[in-house]
Formats: C-alpha cells, structure tokens, sequence
C-alpha cells in the first residue's frame, strides 16, 4: 500500500490533532501516569524515557513515515494520545500500537469518539482493517476496544514483561 497522504485534522471532528515531538514528553507522562490499571496489566510503568523510545519505536520492514504518534487536544489540554503504523502487519491495514485517554474524562465516551472518528477516516485511506493488542487480563482494555467492534482474532502472545492478545476488526465491508 502507498503511504497516503494523512490529514491528522480528519481523524477528529470534536478535537484538534497533531504529531507529538520529543518537547510533548511531559504532558505525554502525565496523561500516563495517571492510568495506573493499563500499567498494572503492562509493566513497567512509565517513564519520560519510555515514552521517547515509544515515539521512535518501529515494527520490522516500517519507516518513519509510516508511524504517527499523536495528541488529540481539547483547546491546549491533551485528552488522548494514539501511536499507529500504516501498511502493518499487512498492506491496507492500520495498526494502532497504543491508544489512551486521560484518565480524568475516561469512560466519558470520549475514547469511543475518536476510534470511531478515526476508523471511518482510515477506511477512506484505503485500509480494510485496523488491529491491535490488548493486554491479557486487562478488564478496562477488552471492554473498551469489544464496545468498539473489535474481536479477538488470535490467542496470546509475549511481549516483554506483558502478554498480549491479537484483536482486530474490519473497518470495510467488501
């Protein structure tokens, strides 16, 4: 799939959006650090370095251009941040890498807002999929992402000190 051009302003009708960078860090950790279920299900807890490394960080056979780690903003405020790669770990499919709310609005419908501004933007992309990972065992995480439309689409997996299970959903109908 050739990289399409990505207008991060159509992944969301309600919020601002744009690409993190490296002096994003702090208002990134403290969004994180807050959500102390996810950590408890994917250790280790974070830290400002594991977010930089985050923000680098690439799955085999991707560049750059492939990933976007980004801020979804309420005025100034950072609401959510969404890590995802194009084109992985198949042609036409998204992978959203990592996705979270702030914690202080969280279960207000506004994580459920943006996956579903985002999907749709995604299909007109190209893509016919979306899949991610979700930590084993974690109650939060399986229930938000079902309550989207994703289902379990493999069993578990290691990844580093967590175990994970393979979900995905299709975002086109053919």
């Amino acid at each position: 799939m050739k990289m399409p051009k990505i207008e991060l302003n159509k992944l969301s009708g309600d919020y601002s959006v744009r690409k993190l960078a490296k002096d994003d860090i702090g208002m990134i950790y403290d969004l994180c650090r807050k959500n102390e279920i996810f950590y408890r299900f994917h250790p280790p807890f974070v830290t400002k370095e594991s977010i930089g490394e985050d923000m680098e960080a690439l799955p085999p056979g991707r560049s750059r251009e492939d990933k976007f780690y980004i801020g979804f903003f309420d005025g100034d405020k950072l609401i959510a941040v969404m890590d995802f790669i194009f084109g992985y770990p198949q042609e036409n499919v998204v992978y959203i890498g990592f996705f979270m709310v702030e914690s202080a609005v969280s279960g207000g419908g506004i994580g459920t807002s943006i996956i579903q501004g985002c999907l749709p933007y995604f299909a007109s992309l190209g893509c016919h999929a979306a899949r991610l990972a979700v930590d084993e065992g974690n109650p939060q995480s399986s229930a938000f992402w079902r309550k989207n439309g994703f289902a379990e689409t493999g069993g578990a997996v290691s990844a580093g000190q967590a175990r994970v299970s393979c979900d995905g959903t299709q975002i086109v109908k053919d």
